[in-house]
């Protein structure tokens, strides 16, 4: 939360952090400079779209479905709290985001949404790190060995990791709006684990 509060005042501020984020995204996004380096632009594009609604939703949807199914036929007396958790937090994505988009009203970047405005935090950005880190977290405890579940969650996190470079590449976000993002759905995760965590031991 706090890195979350430091970012937004930085971008409503003006201030260094937000600077240095523009020169950051002019070295990313430069035919000459780190972006191709990281991600040819085909594939920063198609990273980029894996933080669509239309592609990471019904990512979750299917986790969402075979847990409950899961937990229900085990006969978990509260199946259902797993998958609605997940849920609610999904939904909270846009009820957070969109509210302080239009409070900072925070200019594009260089590029096909240069003329827009409402660029921070990233809708996209979030929408796939709730997505795919609660497919995660709700599958973990049917991953019995603990390499297959460092695995699975090194390889979101670099998925994750990669959709904010594609999107910064492409130029449809500023370096902080996709880092904004990762702090705000990190508390969203953070208290799905929590929960799921309680329900486990009950």
């Amino acid at each position: 939360m706090a890195l979350f509060v430091l970012c937004t005042w930085q971008v409503a501020a003006h201030g260094p952090l937000r600077s240095l984020d523009e020169r950051l995204a002019k070295a990313l996004t430069a035919s000459s400079g780190l972006g191709p380096a990281l991600l040819p632009s085909p594939a920063a594009e198609f990273f980029a779209d894996l933080g669509n609604m239309a592609v990471a939703l019904p990512v979750l949807a299917a986790v969402l479905g075979w847990v409950a199914w899961r937990e229900r036929r085990a006969g978990a007396a509260r199946w259902w709290l797993p998958p609605l958790a997940a849920a609610v937090a999904m939904a909270l994505v846009p009820a957070l985001v969109a509210p302080v988009k239009a409070l900072i009203d925070r200019p594009g970047p260089p590029g096909p949404l240069a003329d827009g405005s409402g660029f921070y935090p990233s809708g996209h950005a979030a929408t796939a790190a709730v997505a795919y880190g609660a497919a995660v977290l709700l599958l973990r405890p049917y991953l019995r060995r603990p390499p297959t579940r460092r695995t699975l969650v090194g390889a979101v996190a670099l998925l994750n990791l990669a959709v904010g470079i594609g999107l910064v590449r492409r130029g449809y976000h500023w370096p902080l709006d996709v880092f904004g993002s990762w702090c705000l759905s990190g508390l969203l995760l953070w208290a799905v684990w929590g929960l799921l965590r309680r329900n486990r031991s009950r």
